[in-house]
């Protein structure tokens, strides 16, 4: 088989491994995890939240704020707001510190253009 230009080329697993335990990859690895992490936590904390609060809390999730719209509703619509915040927060944290450095790393790692 030849090798193709453009193509990349299928590292070893020793070259996989040698990565893995460099200080580059464990800084990517540690960036994506204290983002990801803590975020994660509090989302679930805000969702269980509102969730026991819609189960034990009746009067206060029942409690209009303005016309219709009572508290309940409104945490409610705070989950679509809240997961779309996190995703635009994640997608922000990738560009600017995970992307560039995966890229690099697997451009080192394959070859390639």
């Amino acid at each position: 088989m030849t090798h193709q230009p453009g193509a990349l080329r299928q590292p070893t697993a020793e070259e996989f491994q040698a990565v893995q335990e460099s200080a580059e990859f464990r800084r990517l690895r540690s960036s994506f995890r204290s983002f990801a992490f803590p975020m994660t936590a509090a989302f679930l904390v805000w969702y269980l939240s509102y969730v026991l609060l819609s189960t034990y809390a009746e009067d206060l999730m029942s409690r209009e704020v303005v016309g219709n719209l009572n508290v309940g509703l409104l945490f409610g619509l705070g989950q679509f707001v809240t997961t779309f915040l996190l995703t635009w927060l994640y997608v922000r944290h990738a560009n600017k510190s995970l992307d560039p450095v995966a890229t690099r790393l697997r451009t080192e790692l394959e070859g390639g253009v």
